[in-house]
C-alpha cells in the first residue's frame, strides 16, 4: 500500500454544526420534531416521512431497491414497473410483492433498509439550495420498517467520517476514476478487483455501483480503498460542452454594404 504524507483537509463546518447541535437538516429535524408526513426535496435526493420518520429515500446517485432487487435475480426487470402500477394508498408496492411471495419480508426489509441509507446519505449531503417539503406525499412502495431521522444523520455523518479517513480525496466519490501505473501488479480482494475492473477513464463509483448492482456508498469504500492502495486516481471532469459554432460568416452590416458599393462603382469607372 502506498503511504501518503499528507494533511487531510478539515471536515466541513456543516458537519461540525451538525455535531453540536445534533441534526443535519434543521428543517429535517423540524419535520421530524412535528411528526410529518410527506417528502423533503432536497438538492441532491428526496427525503420521505411518515409521522415524522424517514421511510424512503431516493438520490441519482444510489441505485433504487428495483435495481439491486434484480441485479441479483430476485425480481425481474419487468416486476417492478407492474408492481409500481398496481400500487396505491391502501396497498403499497412492498404489501404487494410480500402478498405475491415475490420475496421474503427480511430480505426486503434488509435491502429497504440499506438502499434508505444509502440515498439518505446523499441526500443530506451539504447543499446550496433550500429543501422543499410536500405534505402528505407518499412514496408507492409503502412502509417497510421506518428509521428515525436521529439514526439516519448519525449514519450519515458516520459514514462521511469513514470515507475521509480511508482517503480524504472527495473527488473520488463523482469524477471518472483511472487507474494508476502505479498501482501495475498489485492484486486487491475480489470486492475490490471487481470494482477495478469497471475503472476505465469513464465510469464514476456510482456508475461502477449501478453496473455491480451495489450500494454506491460502499463502491465510495472500495474505491478509496482503491486510491490508498495507489491503484487508482480521480480524473478530470468532462468538459462542459459550448454552444455549437456558427460557420457561416456573420451578415454584413449596412457600413460594410456601403463600401463594397463604393469599391464596385470605382472599378467600374477604371
Amino acid at each position: 500500500m502506498t503511504v501518503v504524507d499528507t494533511t487531510p483537509p478539515r471536515l466541513p463546518l456543516r458537519e461540525t454544526a451538525a455535531r453540536r447541535t445534533g441534526g443535519l437538516s434543521p428543517m429535517l429535524s423540524r419535520l421530524a420534531a412535528e411528526r410529518a408526513t410527506g417528502a423533503l426535496e432536497r438538492e441532491h435526493g428526496v427525503l420521505y416521512l411518515a409521522e415524522g420518520q424517514v421511510v424512503h429515500a431516493e438520490s441519482p446517485p444510489a441505485p433504487g431497491l428495483d435495481v439491486l432487487l434484480s441485479a441479483h435475480g430476485t425480481l425481474s426487470a419487468e416486476t417492478w414497473p407492474e408492481v409500481l402500477a398496481r400500487a396505491d394508498d391502501r396497498c403499497g408496492a412492498a404489501r404487494l410483492l410480500l402478498d405475491a411471495g415475490r420475496i421474503g419480508r427480511g430480505p426486503l426489509e434488509l435491502c429497504h433498509t440499506g438502499v434508505l441509507y444509502d440515498a439518505g446519505y446523499f441526500a443530506l449531503a451539504p447543499s446550496r439550495t433550500p429543501g422543499r417539503f410536500r405534505y402528505g406525499d407518499r412514496h408507492p412502495l409503502g412502509t417497510l420498517r421506518p428509521v428515525s431521522v436521529a439514526a439516519l444523520e448519525r449514519e450519515t455523518l458516520r459514514r462521511r467520517a469513514l470515507l475521509h479517513r480511508l482517503w480524504p480525496e472527495g473527488r473520488l466519490d463523482s469524477a471518472p476514476l483511472l487507474r494508476t501505473v502505479a498501482g501495475t501488479g498489485v492484486v486487491p480482494p475480489a470486492r475490490r478487483w471487481a470494482v477495478l475492473e469497471l475503472v476505465d477513464g469513464v465510469r464514476t463509483a456510482p456508475e461502477i455501483a449501478r453496473a455491480l448492482g451495489r450500494h454506491t456508498f460502499h463502491t465510495l469504500v472500495d474505491v478509496r480503498r482503491l486510491a490508498a492502495a495507489g491503484l487508482v486516481a480521480a480524473g478530470a471532469p468532462p468538459p462542459e460542452a459550448g454552444p455549437p459554432a456558427d460557420p457561416s460568416p456573420p451578415p454584413a452590416t449596412d457600413p460594410d454594404i456601403t463600401l463594397l458599393k463604393r469599391l464596385r462603382d470605382a472599378l467600374e469607372a477604371l
